[in-house]
């Protein structure tokens, strides 16, 4: 079976599909088979990411590795079940296609909570939480005090997490590996980020999650979306000399794959 890695967090903004594309890719690079699905049926970031970067390199004459992408298949109200949900069949039928021909699929959230969603999180063997450095992100895992520094007490997100768990452990299913990104970091307000620190430092104790290192705020994640592209395609595209910037977005691309502890995989690039 397929290692499902499900890229989740209800708040949007978060830098979710520019993760869920760059780890796919990354995957993919390294020679393992990766499939993606999108659950954000309306915007579709990650779908328009991959039809954007399979245009690039048709039109350049490129051979970059390119993620296989599903679109949700659609099912007839006949093929249900009586008490049957049609997204829960759409949604494990597209799984199953990609899993014939994967190692991997990668599934990313919509920024909301949905059934998709909530679905796809019990399905996860590793669940990556991108989290913006502000106690306005923290709020969706935890309620803190008016000082930020007692937590109060577990979130809506959270709570999804928890009863995600619960459903594999009934199922005898492997637990949750949840790892949460501290995620467009910035390079000022160093106050908020050590109480941002320590508040997820004592909250991953209490309700489970490893937390690992994200992507600093960068212009150049936007400039890539048009063509499909990621930081570790700019070579095959000849640029041949990296500013540091870039080259400091790669080793942290390097960091975070590195950081999920993906099974089978070992980082060479």
């Amino acid at each position: 079976m397929a290692h499902i890695i499900v890229v989740g967090n209800e708040k949007g903004g978060a830098g979710k599909s520019t993760v869920s594309m760059h780890v796919a890719t990354a995957l993919a690079r390294m020679g393992h088979r990766t499939g993606t699905l999108d659950l954000d049926l309306r915007q579709r970031s990650v779908g328009r990411y991959i039809e954007n970067r399979r245009a690039f390199c048709e039109r350049e004459g490129l051979a970059l590795p390119i993620p296989l992408y599903r679109d949700l298949p659609e099912v007839a109200p006949e093929a249900l079940a009586p008490g049957e949900n049609a997204f829960d069949h759409r949604l494990s039928k597209a799984v199953a296609q990609l899993e014939a021909d994967c190692d991997f699929v990668l599934i990313d959230c919509p920024g909301s909570h949905t059934r998709l969603s909530q679905v796809a999180h019990s399905l996860a063997d590793t669940l990556i939480t991108p989290l913006n450095d502000s106690f306005i992100d923290f709020d969706l895992l935890a309620h803190v005090d008016t000082d930020g520094d007692k937590i109060l007490g577990p979130s809506v997100y959270s709570e999804m997490v928890w009863n995600a768990r619960q459903l594999r452990a009934q199922a005898g299913l492997q637990p949750i590996d949840w790892v949460v990104l501290r995620n467009r970091l910035g390079a000022q307000n160093m106050v908020n980020k050590m109480k941002m620190e320590k508040a997820l430092t004592k909250l991953s104790k209490r309700i489970g999650f490893r937390i690992a290192p994200g992507f600093n705020e960068r212009v150049i994640f936007r400039e890539l979306f048009p063509r499909g592209l990621t930081l570790l395609d700019l070579k095959d595209i000849g640029v041949g000399n990296l500013n540091i910037s870039n080259v400091a977005a790669r080793q942290e691309l390097r960091e975070l794959v590195s950081a999920l502890e993906l099974p089978g995989v070992e980082v060479n690039f």
